[in-house]
């Protein structure tokens, strides 16, 4: 009988393997703190002034960042809200992300709206104190660089060869933020190896006229990318969203569709509006929120859609508020924390408002009649 060996080697790969799934694991969780009895909340967090950014600490404190830029903390899951904490000076670059390997978060400042300087501050304690870092963002392979201002939180990667690495989305305003110029418009992302010290720029989302965009790992460690759309060429509709792959940790981004089932925006404009995104963290399941309005005209009616196939089908839609309703920016809880199994939609329109809310509350909404809700998710 020959004696089977397993050398060191393999057992460090095998013990690193089973640590990236140990680390998967930890980060995700089940659908039930998500369902139960359905729950809706809305507090308004700041009385004016616009620009939202939400994120989820690594230990779940629930950040509310705006203009100015300041931020909001809450550490009970987004029941009460801390005093006004001044991140630091400038013009809100959107995008706030947390590093989930140390739990540092970045946000980004610019100093005035496009053409403009940007600043990267760093929070080592959850947002409750920040200082500038030493950081450098590297233009993108066309020598343009990326401009932050306005789009969704970013995310860390957790699955496939570029784990851990930190990225967010990101975009070109061209010569200028005018009608002449939107067709040079583009999306994009930065994204850091190093932790936040070196940010490089990916190759353009494959259409112009995009900014303002949502990302998503899906459970298959491929990247969602979602992304508003303000001029399309004539004869397109421009009234939807936009969506792209990366499966490469975002540096490109393939297979572009046009998502019929969600606006962009009112739908008598074209212009586009900022939207929020956020994946369950679920294990094995790639259930997306996301958020805009729902409207023939004006921003008003803010609505969330549920996708429960990583964004192939949006067969579910709740109206959150009929009021006025702009940009939104959208994060989930974290297992384990007082932020496990609520939703988080910030918004503007009537000064800063946070809602929170379930799954189980949005799975009362209104059919679209594209796709159908999995039988699981009531199992």
């Amino acid at each position: 009988m020959k004696t089977k060996t397993i050398s060191i080697t393999t057992l460090s790969m095998l013990a690193a393997c089973g640590g990236a799934f140990a680390d998967v694991a930890a980060a995700e969780g089940t659908l039930k703190p998500f369902l139960g009895e359905p729950k809706m909340e809305q507090q308004k967090v700041y009385p004016g002034d616009r620009f939202p950014s939400v994120a989820v600490a690594k230990d779940g404190t629930v950040l509310a960042v705006w203009n100015g830029l300041k931020v909001r903390r809450s550490e009970d899951g987004g029941a009460t809200w801390g005093p006004e904490i001044m991140i630091g000076p400038g013009f809100m670059g959107g995008g706030v992300t947390v590093n989930d390997t140390n739990g540092d978060i970045f946000a980004f400042g610019s100093a005035g709206h496009p053409p403009s300087t940007d600043t990267v501050y760093r929070s080592q304690d959850h947002g409750k104190t920040w200082m500038v870092m030493e950081a450098v963002i590297k233009p993108d392979s066309k020598g343009n660089k990326p401009e932050m201002h306005m789009n969704d939180h970013g995310i860390t990667l957790k699955r496939g060869p570029h784990k851990g690495r930190i990225i967010r989305p990101s975009r070109f305003y061209a010569k200028a933020n005018h009608h002449s110029e939107w067709p040079n418009h583009y999306t994009n992302a930065i994204y850091s190896d190093d932790g936040g010290k070196t940010w490089l720029t990916s190759e353009p989302f494959p259409a112009n006229g995009t900014g303002e965009a949502t990302i998503a790992e899906l459970s298959d460690g491929r990247i969602y990318y979602n992304s508003r759309r303000h001029w399309v060429p004539e004869g397109t509709d421009n009234s939807t969203r936009w969506t792209a792959i990366s499966d490469d940790g975002g540096a490109t981004w393939k297979d572009l569709v046009m998502c019929k089932d969600l606006p962009d925006g009112p739908r008598d404009t074209g212009y586009g509006l900022m939207g929020g995104l956020g994946r369950l963290p679920v294990a094995g399941k790639d259930i997306l929120i996301f958020s805009n309005v729902e409207s023939p005209a004006g921003r008003r009616n803010g609505t969330v859609w549920a996708s429960f196939d990583g964004g192939k089908t949006w067969p579910l839609k709740r109206l959150v508020t009929e009021g006025a309703f702009a940009y939104s920016s959208l994060d989930v809880g974290r297992p384990g924390t007082k932020s496990e199994g609520w939703i988080y939609l910030f918004s503007e329109g009537a000064g800063g408002e946070m809602w929170r809310f379930n799954l189980s509350w949005l799975l009362a909404g209104v059919k679209t009649g594209n796709g159908e809700v999995p039988k699981w998710v009531m199992e």
